[in-house]
């Protein structure tokens, strides 16, 4: 009888553990969606800031900084949809901001500091997510530490 109350707190502690998993995997997909987001907003207006002579500096450090957060959160969670969410969120920004309104106003210029940013984020989007685990083992984050021996 003892042993069927053991199984059945067990069952129903990883259980809770599951549900908890799954607010908390939403919340960590959510948020780095939204840090793409506000990466594609931030780095949309700033990418031609700064040149050194024909070199657009700040469109490569946005480039650089892109590929590194999609990179760290596809490796963070072991998984590519965690490099997938963030970049999605920078294009989902990036791509309507190189879109020239009627009025005539357009934030992400067809200039090399333009080009380099959106051309430059999609290679370096692609590239975070080929480096990111394909298979996934289980976040470090989002998994559950299971008891061996229940007490």
């Amino acid at each position: 009888m003892e042993d069927r109350e053991q199984a059945g707190a067990v069952l129903f502690d990883n259980e809770e553990r599951g549900q908890a998993g799954t607010a908390l995997g939403g919340a960590v997909y959510g948020m780095l969606f939204v840090l793409g987001l506000v990466m594609g907003v931030v780095g949309g207006f700033t990418q031609a800031a700064w040149h050194v002579g024909a070199v657009p500096v700040a469109a490569i450090g946005w480039l650089l900084a892109l590929f590194g957060v999609c990179l760290g959160a596809g490796r963070m969670l072991r998984a590519r949809a965690g490099a997938a969410v963030t970049a999605a969120g920078w294009l989902l920004v990036s791509m309507p901001f190189s879109l020239e309104l009627s009025q005539g106003d357009l934030i992400i210029s067809n200039s090399p500091a333009g080009y380099t940013y959106l051309y430059g984020g999609v290679l370096a989007a692609v590239s975070a997510f080929l480096l990111s685990p394909a298979s996934s083992r289980g976040s470090w984050l989002l998994r559950g530490h299971i008891p061996r021996k229940p007490t």
